[in-house]
């Protein structure tokens, strides 16, 4: 028995020698560019339906916190709007833009969304090698994006006021919100994964 590849004789030997060897190896040179392209779009509509769903908690919420605690969250905002308006009024700054207040609430809703979908479209590509499945995976996703993007990333970009600032009803909400959005979008990506599997 042969432990060595006989060499092929020809181009096209070569090339199907060297596809073999590919698969054997777990790689479907053929597919693998269409399961990435696939697990960005995946990612996308799995993000803007996770938004979705943090918003509706977040409203909820909202609506059912005390005075105190509303007025106390929107006074140490930046300028009064949340990060995604917060961001969008230094671009209309920087660019010297005058929007009219419906086009600034637009833009602000725009880059919300935007600012959901771009982790979600991350997550879809490495969350196999991520620990934990179903909705404890999603649990850990929605903690780690609150305590990184709402806790940290907002406040050292000007984007949001220290996390000390907030009464702690604004903390509480934003990790309930957080973790609906992670289990949401884990719970999409389930979904289509497997509505994309053959039967």
């Amino acid at each position: 028995m042969q432990d060595v590849l006989e060499r092929p004789d020809t181009t096209s030997e070569r090339s199907a020698v060297a596809r073999d060897q590919w698969t054997d190896a777990g790689v479907d040179t053929a597919n693998e560019g269409h399961g990435l392209v696939a697990k960005v779009l995946m990612g996308t509509a799995a993000g803007a339906i996770g938004v979705w769903a943090l918003d509706r908690v977040d409203w909820f919420m909202w609506n059912h916190q005390s005075e105190e605690a509303r007025s106390r969250t929107t006074s140490v905002r930046p300028g009064g709007e949340p990060p995604a308006h917060v961001m969008v009024s230094k671009i209309e700054q920087m660019f010297d833009l005058t929007p009219t207040p419906e086009q600034h609430e637009l833009a602000g809703l725009a880059t919300h969304y935007g600012i959901g979908i771009a982790p979600a479209v991350v997550y879809a590509l490495v969350r196999d090698k991520l620990p934990g499945e179903g909705p404890i995976r999603g649990l850990l996703y929605g903690l780690g994006l609150f305590v990184l993007q709402d806790e940290v990333v907002n406040s050292a970009s000007g984007l949001a006021a220290k996390p000390q600032a907030y009464p702690w009803q604004a903390h509480a909400r934003g990790l309930i919100a957080h973790l609906v959005y992670g289990v949401a979008t884990e719970t999409v990506l389930n979904l289509m994964e497997k509505s994309l599997k053959p039967r």
